[in-house]
């Protein structure tokens, strides 16, 4: 495939299909999950591709059994799977039978619905899996401004100039709202969009629900409800507050963020990166960029903030394999930290803690805090007693 851009989760889904029946691939749209397949499929000597927003396809699964029970000795791939609940029974039935792995590799742009309607058939059977927009580890001689401003989704990010990707944006942010919501329940376009645009704008703040259903209208609980769907969209991501007893007065209502950086400056309205420098979201962004390459680093570890009523605050605390590190992100080339956050370092006791700038190495602020660029996330935990 020409022009390829290898992604990280490639081997882990290699490895997943050997040792499971059926592999789920999970993600926002347009993210190169498909792509991602078609790479994968080149080492099968037999395989299938079935899309279900293709109506020729779907027609194939009138009769699933029927149709599946000849592919035994095919890689299966069935892409938007969420909108076929009632296959998953059949791959179950399908996989008991045949009781070896590799069989079916399933990819969907909805992550709750997904998972409750496959682990109530498959349980023991399915191996998940969740592919991000592009991590900047994955972009050779990745440009962190542009990446910055156009988010990782790859027709943004590969678009010709910052217009080609800003309309792309915009497009998606369309369709997404008129087409592929509306899948999933009832609910109003265009307060969802008030409400995104309202989310961007307080981009990596404390959630206030209140405030939010005062200037859309609508109750509190509609606003929980419409930011559940865009979680469970992969459109936003939501941050609890970290929760061990301290002894501390600690912030208890989670941090939200937008799912993409290019999401967020096109719902921003910003046309290049210079609006954003200038901008007050410049920082939250960073922020933003931050998490999405720690949830595609770390994709089972607990990832958790720290605040007090008193102000001080760490932005990320990740939690995996026994270790803890405190991330903090600063959007200079000259980053520094304030008493807030060594006054949080003293409370969590961290196993280390680390300020993620636009640097190109890493190097120690001092004795407990080291400064690394984005390249550096993936080792966060290397080396840790």
């Amino acid at each position: 495939m020409d022009n390829y851009i290898n992604r990280a989760l490639e081997d882990s889904i290699r490895l997943g299909l050997k040792r499971n029946p059926v592999l789920a691939l999970l993600g926002p749209r347009q993210c190169g999950k498909s792509t991602l397949v078609r790479k994968l499929r080149q080492e099968f000597a037999d395989s299938l591709y079935l899309d279900m927003e293709r109506p020729s396809d779907v027609a194939k699964l009138a009769d699933p059994e029927l149709f599946l029970s000849r592919c035994q000795d095919k890689l299966v791939c069935i892409d938007e799977i969420q909108r076929r609940p009632n296959l998953f029974p059949v791959l179950r039935s399908l996989c008991d039978e045949w009781g070896d792995n590799g069989h079916f590799l399933v990819l969907g742009s909805a992550s709750r619905d997904l998972i409750r309607q496959s682990s109530e058939t498959l349980a023991g059977r399915i191996r998940y899996e969740r592919l991000t927009p592009f991590l900047y580890g994955e972009l050779p001689d990745c440009d962190w401004q542009r990446y910055l401003y156009r988010g990782g989704f790859p027709r943004a990010y590969l678009a010709s100039d910052d217009s080609a990707a800003h309309d792309w944006l915009e497009s998606f942010i369309q369709t997404f709202l008129e087409r592929d919501l509306s899948f999933w329940r009832e609910f109003v376009p265009e307060t969802m969009r008030r409400l995104w645009r309202m989310l961007a704008h307080d981009n990596a703040q404390i959630a206030n629900f209140a405030r939010l259903a005062g200037s859309l209208g609508v109750s509190d609980m509609t606003v929980r409800r419409y930011l559940d769907l865009l979680k469970e969209t992969f459109m936003v991501d939501v941050v609890s507050p970290y929760s061990a007893n301290l002894g501390k007065r600690l912030v208890k209502s989670p941090k939200v963020y937008l799912g993409d950086t290019g999401i967020t400056c096109a719902l921003l309205g910003m046309a290049s990166f210079d609006d954003l420098y200038s901008s007050p979201a410049f920082g939250g962004c960073w922020e933003q960029l931050v998490l999405a390459n720690l949830r595609g680093a770390f994709p089972q570890a607990e990832i958790c903030f720290y605040r007090t009523s008193g102000g001080a605050e760490i932005d990320f605390v990740v939690s995996g394999n026994g270790k803890t590190v405190a991330v903090e992100c600063k959007a200079s080339t000259v980053p520094s930290v304030g008493r807030g956050v060594y006054e949080s370092l003293e409370a969590i006791r961290p196993d280390a803690a680390f300020v993620v700038a636009p640097i190109a190495e890493p190097y120690p602020l001092n004795d407990r805090i080291t400064a690394v660029p984005l390249s550096h996330l993936p080792k966060l935990f290397d080396n840790l007693r």
